[in-house]
């Protein structure tokens, strides 16, 4: 088994999954250790946070210049949002449009990791943009359009799945949530790098394990990027339970896929002590 030495499960815009790689035939180009560790998660509890007495390493300049230059951009992107938003409420048909563009891409990538198939995404953001349109006059200008949109398409998908699937067939399905608060490094930032299709399919298929509200907070972070703070209005819920179920997704995730490893590595030996050619 080939191994990656990291892995990125945000694809590339426009970059849509494709179909299943074949019934009965599991390849991987990572594994899962790799596949998570390298986020610097190891399936344990958080680590603590330091004590604030204690000296801090120095800061990357250049990561600091970009990080304000992102905060900039997404300042950009927000404003030029609520204008389109309130030409869109005064009738012009245009600044809809416009919006629909800015964000379609975007919805259906993230629509795309909860659901089924291509159509199945398609479908599910045309009727997240409907809703929109119908209810624009509500929007609260104290959000980004964006967090409104995609809580419209978090909880359509959620609808689809709970449709589709017995909840109880799903992983972590009917776990508490916390009742206590986990460090913010608790989540780290996506950084790592995809490199074949046929991972970015096993990766969608083992996402799809997992219980709706596992689903949502993984696909928003690790597809997406969003900070905590952000898929806590998406989702509805507190900072505190995003932290916690990403947390447990991710072990959830990583528990599942080492699962299928391990039933590959047991198919893989059956069939070298079933073959002929391969014996002595």
């Amino acid at each position: 088994m080939a191994h990656a030495n990291r892995l990125n499960l945000r694809p590339r815009l426009g970059a849509a999954p494709g179909e299943s790689a074949g019934k009965g035939r599991i390849r991987k180009a990572v594994s899962a250790d790799e596949l998570l560790s390298a986020r610097g998660y190891n399936g344990s509890a958080p680590p603590m946070q330091e004590p604030q007495n204690q000296p801090q390493p120095p800061q990357d300049s250049s990561r600091s210049g970009q990080d304000e230059a992102d905060a900039i951009q997404r300042t950009e992107e927000r404003a030029r949002d609520h204008a389109l938003v309130r030409q869109a409420q005064d009738g012009e048909e245009d600044a809809f449009r416009q919006l629909v563009e800015r964000h379609e891409a975007r919805a259906q990538r993230v629509a795309r990791k909860m659901v089924p198939s291509e159509e199945d995404a398609r479908d599910l953001c045309q009727e997240a943009f409907l809703r929109v349109f119908r209810h624009l006059k509500r929007f609260d200008f104290q959000y980004a359009f964006s967090t409104w949109l995609y809580r419209i398409v978090t909880n359509l998908a959620i609808d689809n799945l709970r449709k589709r699937r017995p909840t109880s067939s799903l992983v972590g399905s009917g776990e508490d949530e916390p009742s206590i608060d986990l460090p913010d490094d608790a989540v780290e930032d996506p950084s790592d790098q995809m490199t074949t299709e046929e991972t970015r399919l096993e990766v969608h298929s083992v996402l799809q394990t997992l219980a709706p509200h596992f689903q949502s907070v993984m696909a928003l972070r690790e597809i997406e990027g969003l900070g905590c703070p952000e898929i806590a209005e998406i989702v509805g819920a507190t900072h505190v339970t995003v932290r916690w179920r990403l947390h447990r997704a991710r072990k959830l995730f990583l528990e599942e896929w080492q699962r299928r490893e391990r039933v590959q590595a047991s198919g893989n030996e059956a069939k070298s002590t079933n073959d002929p050619s391969a014996r002595p």
